[in-house]
């Protein structure tokens, strides 16, 4: 096969993604949510730092990029970070991992609303599929283990760090596309990512500190910090990296076929790892959102056609 190389790494990387789910909710069962999300980025700066030392093509955003950065920072850290810490405190993961998915149909309503883009026949069937999708984890998910208000608390949390991820990526796109007048170049998609969780780092602080000041200094398990690490070394940085070379070599497109494949491997991690129910209801959801979402992406290919 043309490219092994990297599509063994992008399979590696969905499950990566894909296990971060069941370590998320190791997490988030011992540790307060944003001393954890902190804890997770404080690990993910260093690491970033040091990628950014072994590499010479690099720059520093201009002004204008480091405004745009900010707002990145602000959905992409610390609210995603945020919300998928709680969100993960209260539902299951496999559960977690399907309403994640829902993100590019997200990401495709806001390019309607503020990118100008067309909405078609394709974007509404997909997100009535995908919602439909959703609306079988709220109500039938095989957790029943956990309490069904829990879940539902929980599962809303990840939603809405779905939508948070959606603008950022919005945000992301306009970013990596424009040139700003005071920068020489668009930034890459690494360089975002990395900038973007050095400042989400900061905007975590002053909350950690607060959860800090008000339940004293966090004493993570063995397993939590595990689970901490896996989150920072391999979820955040191992992934992003090598994510972003897929793209580069085989193209977003190919690329992102990857990202389907994180939910069964979230699902079968819960499974486990946490000894999560496995369910037909599952099975119809991935199906009924994936569907949706793959519906839904027709509307690029539509939009780029000349009308």
């Amino acid at each position: 096969m043309k490219h092994a190389q990297i599509h063994a790494k992008l399979l590696v990387v969905a499950a990566i993604w894909g296990l971060g789910w069941p370590a998320g909710r190791v997490v988030a069962a011992d540790v307060s949510p944003i001393v954890a999300a902190w804890i997770r980025y404080f690990i993910v700066a260093g690491l970033f730092i040091f990628y950014l030392q072994r590499k010479d093509n690099w720059s520093y955003p201009s002004p204008t990029q480091w405004k745009n950065i900010a707002y990145i920072a602000f959905f992409s850290t610390f609210l995603y970070q945020s919300l998928f810490m709680y969100g993960m405190k209260y539902t299951a993961a496999g559960d977690a991992s399907l309403v994640i998915t829902f993100n590019p149909l997200f990401t495709a309503v806001l390019a309607v609303i503020f990118l100008g883009e067309r909405l078609t026949r394709n974007l509404i069937l997909g997100l009535t599929m995908a919602l439909v999708g959703m609306l079988v984890i709220f109500t039938a998910s095989p957790n029943t283990d956990i309490p069904e208000l829990d879940r539902w608390f929980g599962n809303t949390f990840i939603a809405g760090a779905a939508l948070a991820w959606a603008v950022s990526s919005i945000l992301m796109k306009k970013l990596m596309s424009d040139t700003p007048e005071d920068a020489q170049q668009p930034l890459t998609p690494v360089l975002v990512t990395i900038w973007a969780s050095l400042v989400g780092l900061l905007l975590l602080t002053p909350w950690a500190g607060i959860e800090i000041a008000r339940e004293g200094l966090p004493s993570p398990s063995f397993e939590a910090w595990v689970g901490i690490i896996f989150l920072a070394v391999f979820s955040t940085v191992l992934a992003y990296v090598w994510f972003a070379d897929g793209i580069l070599v085989i193209g977003a497109g190919k690329a992102s076929f990857y990202v389907y494949l994180v939910p069964p491997f979230g699902i079968l991690g819960g499974w486990f790892l946490l000894g999560e129910q496995l369910g037909a209801t599952l099975i119809l959801a991935f199906a009924l959102i994936v569907a949706g979402v793959v519906i839904a992406q027709k509307q690029e290919e539509e939009n780029e056609q000349p009308s």
